[in-house]
C-alpha cells in the first residue's frame, strides 16, 4: 500500500488554530489525547482544535436547525416508519426468493430456511441525512449458491408480480448492475452481491475485508457502497453533529449547482467524506461551527493533495486501489477524496479543471457568508440563496435532447448526461477557453412552434419530449482570436450516438443538438422571470437571484459578440465593425462566430440591449446558425 505520511492532512493556513489537545471521549468515537494518552486519533492527523462549543455556537446551531426546516431536509416520524416498513417487506421478499431458489436446486427445505439473505442500506439513507422524497440505496446480499443471473431473472419476476412495485426496470449491464423500482411510493435502487458463504445471517457485518476474497469485481463494487458508508460513520467523533453539518452542506451544494458526480462535481459520498474530515479536525465542535470550518478548511486545501479519513490498509486481495505511485492515471486526479474502505478509490475522478475551479470559488463564497453568520451579521438562509447561473456568462452552449416519449427521454437523457463531462474536458483543453461551466439542472426544452390555425389536430403528431443543459463559457481575452469548435461538438454528439447504438438503446426520434446561444437570446430557452431578474440585477445589482436556477459565481467573463459566415464551423473571431455585425446577425447559415476583444469584460451596450428584445422562440428555431444538429 502506498505511503501517505508525506501528505499533510491539515491545510497549512489553519495551523495557528491548533490548541493543546486533551483526552476526550466523544459520541461515535475517540479523539487523540495529549502526552502519553492511548486514545486513537480519528483521521490521518491530530485535531486542529478540541475546544468545546461556546453558548453562541449552540445558539447558532439552533438557528441553523430552524433555517433548514423550510427546505424539507428531514422527514417526519411517520415518513421514517413508512421507509422502515418498505425495507422490512423487501427483506422478507429477498428471504423468500432465496429459499425458493435454494429448494429448486435440491436443497432440503429445512436447510433452505436457514441460508438467509439480507437487505443492507447505504448512501444518504444509511447516513441519516436523506431528505423528503429521497430514494433509498439498497444492497441484496445472498449466499454463494445464488447467482447474479438469478437476481435479474427470478427475483426480478417476483418483484414484477408484487402489487406495491411499479416502474420496475433492470440495468444488468451497468458498471454496477442495479434493479430500480418504486416500492409503495419510494424509489429504490437495489444492487446485488453474492458472498462466498453458505449462509447470510441477520447479524452479518460487511466490515470484514476478507469477505471480498474470491469475489468478482461487480460484487466488490456493489459491496463498496455499504462498506464505505458504515466506515464513514465509524470515523466521525459525533454522529449527530456530523449529520446536521452534512445536511447543511448538501443543501448548500445543491443550491449552488455543484452537486452532481456524473457531471464532474461532487456526489453525496464525497460531500460526506469532506464533512467527516472536518469533524475529525474539530471533534468537539457543534454543527454551526463545523459548517464554518468546512469552508475554511477546503477553501484553503492544497488540491490535489488527497483527503483521507484513515490510513489506507494493505489488504492484498488483488483489487485495484487508488495509488498514484503505481497507477499513472491516478496522478492526474485533480481533487482526490479517497474512500476509507478497501479497495480504496477516488470518489471524484470525474472532476475537471473547470469544475474544481467552480467548487473552490464556491468554498470561498461559503466562507465569506459563514464568517458573517457566525458574527451575527446575516442569517443562515443567506447561505442557501442560489446564484443565477445565467447572469454569470454571455456565452452558452445549449445541449438539447429530444425523443418521442417520456420513457425514451428518461433513457436518452441519462446517456447524454453521463457523457457531458467529456465535452467539458474537451472544451477546457482548448487554450482559448478559460472556463466551461455546466449547470447540473436539466431544463425542459423550448415550446414547439405554434400550429397553423387551419391545422387538423387529429393529424398533428404530438410534440417530442425535449430537455436542455446549459454550459457557460469564458473565452480568453484577445484582440484576434479564431477557434473552430465544430469538430469538438461533432465528436461529442457522435460519441453519444455510438454509445446508444452499442448498448442497443437508440430509437426513432432520439436526437441531440448543440447550439451556441448568447445571453441576450436566452428568452427563447428559459423562463422569462429569469431574464427580468437578470436585467434588474444588471441595472441595480441588488436583486436576490432566483433559487430555482442554480450555478456558481465565476471569474469575470468576456463580453462576446457573434457574426455568422456561410460555412459549417463554430468559430471565435476578432470583432468587426458594429455595422457589419448588425448586417450579418440575422443571416441564417450553419456556423457561429463569437467575437472577443479587449472590451470583452464590459456590459451590454444600449444597442445590444435593444436588439436582445427581438430574441424570441421563432428566431431560435429558424436560426440554424447557432446549432449543430445530429439526427438518427
Amino acid at each position: 500500500m502506498w505511503n501517505t505520511t508525506h501528505h499533510s492532512q491539515q491545510p497549512t493556513q489553519t495551523q495557528n488554530n491548533v490548541q493543546p489537545s486533551v483526552g476526550l471521549q466523544s459520541k461515535g468515537g475517540q479523539v487523540a489525547g495529549s502526552g502519553g494518552s492511548n486514545l486513537r486519533t480519528l483521521g490521518m492527523t491530530s485535531a486542529i482544535s478540541t475546544a468545546g462549543p461556546k453558548p453562541i455556537d449552540i445558539q447558532r446551531t439552533a438557528e441553523l436547525q430552524e433555517a433548514l426546516k423550510p427546505f424539507n431536509v428531514s422527514e417526519s416520524e411517520e415518513e421514517l416508519n413508512h421507509r422502515m416498513e418498505i425495507l422490512s417487506k423487501l427483506n422478507c421478499l429477498v428471504k423468500e426468493w432465496i429459499k425458493e431458489v435454494s429448494i429448486s436446486r435440491n436443497m432440503p427445505e429445512n436447510v433452505a430456511e436457514q441460508v438467509g439473505g439480507k437487505i443492507y442500506t447505504f448512501g444518504s439513507y444509511r447516513l441519516g441525512v436523506h431528505h423528503k422524497g429521497a430514494d433509498i440505496d439498497a444492497l441484496c446480499v445472498a449466499p454463494r449458491h445464488i447467482n447474479r443471473s438469478d437476481y435479474f431473472t427470478s427475483f426480478f419476476d417476483k418483484l414484477k408480480q408484487h402489487p406495491e412495485v411499479t416502474d420496475l426496470r433492470a440495468v444488468e449491464e451497468a458498471f454496477v448492475p442495479v434493479i430500480k423500482m418504486n416500492f409503495d411510493g419510494i424509489e429504490i435502487d437495489m444492487l446485488f452481491a453474492r458472498l462466498a458463504l453458505k449462509e447470510i445471517p441477520d447479524s452479518m457485518d460487511l466490515k470484514d475485508d476478507m469477505l471480498l476474497k474470491n469475489l468478482d469485481p461487480k460484487c466488490v463494487r456493489s459491496l463498496n457502497g455499504c462498506r464505505v458508508t458504515d466506515e464513514i460513520l465509524r470515523l466521525v467523533p459525533n454522529i449527530e453533529n456530523f449529520r446536521l453539518a452534512l445536511r447543511t452542506i448538501k443543501l448548500w451544494a445543491k443550491k449552488h449547482g455543484i452537486y452532481s458526480n456524473v457531471l464532474g462535481y461532487l456526489g453525496g459520498v464525497s460531500w460526506a467524506m469532506l464533512v467527516a474530515r472536518t469533524c475529525q479536525l474539530y471533534p468537539n465542535a457543534v454543527a454551526a461551527t463545523l459548517v464554518h470550518k468546512f469552508f475554511l478548511v477546503f477553501y484553503q486545501w492544497k488540491w490535489p493533495q488527497p483527503v483521507l479519513l484513515k490510513q489506507p490498509e494493505n489488504v492484498n486481495l488483488g483489487f485495484a486501489v487508488w495509488d498514484p505511485r503505481v497507477t499513472v492515471s491516478d496522478r492526474f486526479h485533480l481533487m482526490p477524496i479517497i474512500t476509507p474502505a478497501y479497495p480504496q478509490q477516488n470518489s471524484t475522478f470525474n472532476v475537471s479543471v473547470s469544475t474544481r475551479t467552480i467548487m473552490v470559488d464556491a468554498f470561498k463564497q461559503g466562507l465569506s457568508v459563514t464568517d458573517d453568520i457566525v458574527t451575527g451579521r446575516c442569517p443562515w438562509h443567506k447561505l442557501f440563496e442560489a446564484p443565477n447561473f445565467f447572469i454569470k456568462y454571455r456565452h452558452f452552449i445549449v445541449l438539447l435532447a429530444s425523443s418521442n416519449s417520456s420513457e425514451d427521454q428518461l433513457e436518452w437523457c441519462g446517456l447524454i448526461e453521463s457523457k457531458v463531462r467529456h465535452l467539458i474536458g474537451t472544451l477546457e483543453r482548448n487554450p482559448y477557453i478559460v472556463l466551461a461551466h455546466v449547470n447540473p439542472e436539466c431544463f425542459n426544452g423550448p415550446p414547439p412552434p405554434p400550429q397553423p390555425i387551419d391545422a387538423d389536430p387529429a393529424s398533428t403528431p404530438p410534440p417530442p419530449c425535449c430537455s436542455m443543459w446549459f454550459i457557460g463559457l469564458i473565452f480568453q481575452e484577445s484582440k484576434s482570436l479564431n477557434i473552430d469548435l465544430t469538430y469538438d461538438i461533432q465528436s461529442f454528439t457522435n460519441s453519444v450516438h455510438r454509445q446508444a447504438i452499442q448498448i442497443k438503446m437508440l430509437k426513432d426520434g432520439m436526437k441531440i443538438e448543440a447550439r451556441h446561444v448568447r445571453r441576450k437570446q436566452l428568452s427563447a430557452y428559459v423562463p422569462s422571470h429569469l431574464l427580468r431578474r437578470e436585467r434588474k440585477v444588471s441595472a441595480g445589482g441588488n436583486t436576490t437571484p432566483p433559487q430555482h436556477r442554480n450555478g456558481t459565481t465565476s471569474p469575470s467573463e468576456n463580453n462576446v459578440r457573434r457574426k455568422r459566415p456561410s460555412d459549417t464551423a463554430i468559430t471565435v473571431e476578432n470583432k468587426k465593425s458594429r455595422k457589419s455585425e448588425t448586417q450579418d446577425d440575422d443571416s441564417p447559415n450553419n456556423s457561429v462566430i463569437v467575437q472577443c476583444g479587449e472590451d470583452s469584460n464590459s456590459g451590454f451596450s444600449s444597442e445590444d440591449y435593444s436588439r436582445s428584445q427581438d430574441s424570441n422562440l421563432n428566431s431560435c428555431q429558424e436560426n440554424s446558425s447557432s446549432s449543430i444538429k445530429v439526427d438518427t
